[in-house]
């Protein structure tokens, strides 16, 4: 399989999800609170490399794939280094929203499986507390059928896209440069894709 294919995969895969989101969130009601960005300032966040695959292989195609791993080489911060923080509280956004990993597209609007089996909506406390009340009719909806995103499914269905990349769990920043390293590796003897069958 190609990396153009695997990008493609990834891609309708997160096409899928935010679908599938939408609707929990429309049904739910429950939604991120505007501009908190404060699940994206943690410093344990962890993805793998596939997730990133598609903001790795963007960053190629507009030439900036080299510059970008230079600066996440001599970043410190371990927190998301797509996160734009626009204060000290920890507000902020995404600034590759577009491009951002399976894992942020399914915390707050997706569910684990507890030991039992039982789908638990995982979400943050700010979620939890601040919308008490329609948290607990979406959980107890949850437990009668409402239909959630599902985290292990979905990741699932992305190990099948590239078993090694998608099961290679690794701080976030590190995912962002081994998806980087990957890109740059494979088209070092190979042709650059047509930039415009990319875009639009």
């Amino acid at each position: 399989m190609t990396l153009e294919q695997k990008v493609r995969m990834v891609e309708n895969l997160f096409g899928q999800l935010e679908k599938e989101s939408a609707q929990f969130q429309k049904a739910s009601g429950l939604g991120c609170v505007s501009g908190c960005g404060k699940c994206c300032n943690y410093p344990h966040i962890e993805a793998s490399p596939l997730e990133f695959l598609p903001w790795a292989f963007h960053l190629f195609l507009s030439g900036e794939a080299e510059t970008t791993l230079d600066m996440l080489n001599g970043n410190p911060n371990p927190n998301c280094f797509l996160f734009n923080s626009l204060s000290v509280t920890g507000q902020g956004h995404c600034g590759s929203y577009a491009y951002r990993g399976l894992i942020c597209r399914l915390f707050g609007f997706g569910a684990t499986r507890d030991k039992y089996g039982s789908l638990r909506l995982a979400t943050c406390k700010i979620i939890r507390e601040g919308q008490a009340e329609q948290y607990k009719t979406v959980s107890e909806a949850i437990t009668k059928g409402l239909y959630v995103p599902v985290f292990t499914e979905y990741y699932m269905q992305l190990n099948q896209i590239d078993y090694q990349l998608g099961t290679k769990m690794v701080p976030v920043n590190k995912a962002l440069k081994m998806a980087l390293e990957e890109v740059l590796q494979y088209y070092t003897y190979r042709p650059i894709p047509d930039v415009g069958k990319w875009c639009g």
